[in-house]
């Protein structure tokens, strides 16, 4: 019993350690850069469970706010390469393990 106690104690820790965003790479002004991290810190945390849902409220409000053609992927372990427009690229991590990618290709 007071294993699982200990173990949920760790990783109520290590959440709370690992729960701000760290910027991996951005070429964003900062305006839309600080909007944009919100934007998906919000969403990580609203949709926890579901990667999928939260990249999909992250590029609905991405297109309204500055325009359309916004890309979003969410997950642990993934790879990429990819095209974008200068100035449109945010790549970070949340909640220790989580990746966020959103760019912008026209």
């Amino acid at each position: 019993m007071e294993d699982t106690e200990e173990e949920k104690k760790d990783e109520a820790d290590y959440k709370r350690l690992h729960s701000f965003p760290l910027i991996r790479h951005s070429d964003m002004p900062e305006e839309m850069r600080i909007e944009a991290m919100e934007l998906c810190v919000t969403a990580c945390e609203k949709f926890a469970t579901n990667n999928e849902s939260a990249a999909k409220m992250i590029k609905e409000t991405m297109d309204k706010k500055f325009g359309s053609s916004w890309h979003v992927v969410i997950g642990e372990g993934f790879g990429f390469e990819i095209t974008h427009e200068v100035k449109n690229l945010l790549y970070m991590f949340f909640g220790g393990s989580l990746a966020v990618c959103v760019w912008k290709c026209s």
